[in-house]
């Protein structure tokens, strides 16, 4: 028997034992103990090896058929209904986009690029090798959402060029393996989308609360490597002088022997009104120096959108105090039903009566056609005497940060040099399309322009054409990437088949009911119910993937958090920063595999799994941070959303 099943029976052992100490022991066996009996047999056959969606379908469908007594006919019943419930729902059509995106992206050969010239920007940061691995990362894994692509190819980049680099061999497999985590976490992620399909909460708050815990987690772990690094330079030696070398294109190298400066910004306006030699145009130095100035047309273009926005006149609005509301005619004397009746209303000799509290007038008593032209006049008066608005100066604040950026971008071209210059045009080649379509996707979904869905479609139509830009697309990359997607996307269905069916029969026969009477028992306050929760969740990371946790036991969570006032949305962000831990806790840790792999050949599982440990806590002290500042999740949706 492998020593993963040695381990994950003794925690099942020791979850039962605690739980048969806490539980009291039943008069009689009653089909919620059949429910829980049933979680149990999953579990294990998990554990064993068995396929996870067709064993939640087999033992929910053998369960329910117990709880039928025996009736074929209810049972499958039952099981045409989840699964038509689970295919109905429109939340899941963006897991096939999103997969197809992150294929796409992935053999648009982006990666290599973006890691070379990423950790050329930061060779000056002590780890500087590692603070680049895990920035590619957090980028990569945040455009595929594929945790074993972003790994794989990773191990094949940035090992070989750490280990070369006289890095720990603990340290490469833990920074490797803990990048390509991110992108269960940071959105567009496939996690937050089966939570919440699972849930029943919001994608699109899911996406905008996940966004700053994921950029925390990430900043943590770069945090950890910069001190490390500074205060074991061993574990992570400093980049040497022939590594942080860039090689000058023609033009760029011709400018620099014309004028001996190391200044680009003044060789290249130089270059552009005076001499030139090896046979430079115009154009091509205009060109360069177009490159160059990008950062300051970007910070003029956004500068301008804000003075264009806080110093717009505002809207006076329209005097709508003569106006009366469409339909309060109907309105009854209750409030705020109203009454259609058609009958004829009664009719006094005297004529019509007056309606309570109202003044006599002789429009009344007297009804006359209206004229509409003395009704129009007030209106037509009152625009030709309005003044134009004037527009509203800027506020100090405004004139301050001008002034930052400002002194910022002087700074910036001060000490631009030829080859800082070659390696802004590396990133802008790699970094920034792979950056404007995250943010195109995320933009989108976050304030609103599109449903995750039809963001979803504008993220693959996007690895469509990053693909074709760099000359990647063919049939065989659209063959492949489809395949794939199909693969993956066959497999999240299934499983959401398989708990939908697990789910009904679990409620079915008491189970639900029956762990919540016993953790309501308890008499645990909200935060004693997070702690515990989030432990079972932990140690369950350690023998199941995070599928296998969703789609099982997230459906007995999510009813308790009404009973100690949780906010579903706030314990799925504290649910996805906890199942990093499925993918970096040992034994079932799957990064673990994926990079021992494609390691060199001196190194040892073993070594991987003590790399990945400092990052576990690292998650562990980022969930505390989270649970005592909850504003870091919830701020942003708080704001887009309610």
């Amino acid at each position: 028997m492998r020593k993963e099943l040695y381990f994950g029976f003794a925690i099942m052992a020791m979850i039962l034992i605690g739980v048969a100490i806490a539980l009291p022991a039943p008069a009689e066996m009653t089909n919620g103990h059949l429910g829980l009996l049933m979680l149990s047999l999953v579990v294990v056959a998990i554990m064993l090896g068995f396929p996870t969606a067709f064993t939640l379908m087999g033992m929910g469908v053998i369960f329910t058929y117990l709880a039928y007594d025996g009736n074929i006919q209810h049972t499958l019943d039952l099981m045409v209904q989840s699964t038509y419930k689970v295919m109905t729902n429109d939340v899941l059509i963006s897991v096939p986009l999103f997969v197809f995106m992150g294929y796409l992206v992935e053999r648009a050969n982006l990666i290599e690029k973006l890691f070379k010239s990423l950790h050329l920007s930061m060779a000056r940061l002590p780890g500087a090798l590692g603070v680049a691995t895990l920035v590619t990362c957090a980028i990569f894994a945040t455009a595929t959402g594929i945790v074993g692509a972003v790994v794989t190819l990773m191990g094949l980049l940035a090992m070989p060029s750490m280990m070369k680099a006289g890095y720990d061999t603990k340290m490469a497999a833990g920074v490797i393996t803990a990048g390509g985590c991110l992108g269960i976490l940071i959105p567009p992620s496939v996690l937050l989308i089966v939570y919440g399909a699972t849930a029943g909460v919001s994608v699109v708050q899911l996406y905008a609360g996940a966004f700053f815990p994921g950029l925390m987690l990430a900043g943590l772990y770069i945090l950890y490597v910069i001190i490390r690094a500074k205060i074991n330079p061993k574990c992570a030696p400093p980049l040497s002088e022939e590594d942080r070398r860039v090689p000058l294109t023609p033009v760029l190298a011709s400018l620099k022997n014309t004028y001996g400066t190391s200044r680009a910004v003044s060789a290249l306006v130089n270059g552009l009104k005076g001499r030139r030699e090896g046979h430079l145009s115009t154009a091509q130095v205009a060109n360069q120096l177009f490159i160059a100035m990008l950062p300051a047309l970007f910070a003029a273009f956004i500068l301008g959108l804000v003075y264009a926005s806080i110093t717009a006149p505002k809207d006076p609005g329209v005097d709508t105090s003569g106006l009366v509301s469409f339909g309060s005619e109907f309105q009854s004397s209750e409030g705020n039903s109203y009454s259609f009746d058609l009958a004829e209303p009664a009719v006094e000799e005297s004529g019509l009566a007056e309606p309570a509290g109202a003044e006599p007038s002789e429009s009344v008593a007297a009804p006359a056609p209206v004229d509409p032209a003395p009704v129009a006049e007030p209106v037509t008066s009152q625009a030709s005497e309005a003044t134009p608005a004037e527009s509203i100066p800027a506020s100090k604040n405004f004139w301050i940060s001008l002034a930052v950026v400002v002194a910022v971008l002087l700074f910036y071209y001060s000490r631009l040099s030829f080859e800082r210059l070659e390696v802004f045009k590396m990133l802008l080649s790699s970094f920034f399309p792979l950056a404007f379509l995250i943010l195109a996707v995320l933009g989108s979904i976050v304030f609103g322009f599109a449903t995750p869905s039809e963001a979803a479609a504008v993220g693959a139509f996007g690895g469509l054409l990053l693909a074709a830009a760099y000359r990647q697309l063919n049939f065989g990359v659209l063959r492949e990437s489809s395949f794939l997607t199909a693969k993956t996307t066959a497999m999240v269905c299934w499983l959401f088949v398989g708990s939908s069916i697990f789910s009904a029969a679990f409620a079915l026969l008491g189970g639900q009911e029956l762990v919540e009477q016993w953790v309501l028992s308890l008499g645990l306050t909200p935060i004693e119910f997070l702690l515990l929760s989030q432990v079972i969740i932990f140690l369950l990371g350690w023998p199941l993937e995070w599928t296998e946790i969703i789609v099982i036991f997230m459906p007995i969570f999510i009813p308790l958090l009404p009973y100690f006032d949780v906010d579903p949305l706030f314990f799925g962000l504290l649910v996805a920063l906890n199942l990093q831990t499925a993918f970096l806790s040992p034994p079932v840790a799957m990064a673990a595999f994926y990079l021992k792999g494609v390691s060199p050949p001196g190194v040892t599982l073993n070594q991987i799994f003590m790399g990945m440990i400092p990052f576990m806590f690292i998650q562990i002290f980022a969930m505390f941070i989270l649970y005592v500042f909850p504003q870091i999740g919830m701020w942003l949706p708080g704001v887009l959303y309610r």
